[in-house]
């Protein structure tokens, strides 16, 4: 299979081990509680800690972490991470950006580099 970064479309690989497409997806994630005063670090990370102990490639930043895998998975540590502080009973909320590429892996780190390399062009 051969990738092209600027097609519209790209074949669909599948799993070999489910027999589904595997939807690779990059996704932002945040997750707090509301409510909880003007500190909300201790139940940010409760939901980090979820998603990090899922095992899909991940980063943390200011605003969000970062998770890579296929679609499927990382809706659901999403969702898990949510649940963490929810049914602690907290008013909880949830931010999802995605961005679903198949055919593509490594996105991120691949992305920024990208990004900074035609940076450098112009410079």
């Amino acid at each position: 299979m051969v990738l092209d970064r600027n097609a519209v479309k790209q074949e669909v690989p599948i799993d070999p081990a489910t027999g589904k497409p595997y939807l690779n997806t990059v996704a932002a994630i945040q997750v707090s509680a509301a409510g909880v005063g003007s500190e909300v670090s201790p139940y940010v990370a409760q939901a980090i800690e979820v998603i990090r102990e899922s095992g899909l490639p991940q980063e943390t930043n200011a605003l969000f972490t970062n998770v890579e895998g296929d679609l499927d998975d990382v809706l659901k540590v999403a969702g898990e991470a949510a649940k963490k502080l929810a049914e602690q009973g907290y008013r909880t909320s949830l931010v999802l950006h995605m961005d679903i590429r198949p055919g593509f892996s490594g996105q991120l780190t691949e992305k920024p580099k990208l990004v900074d390399e035609i940076l450098a062009k112009r410079s």
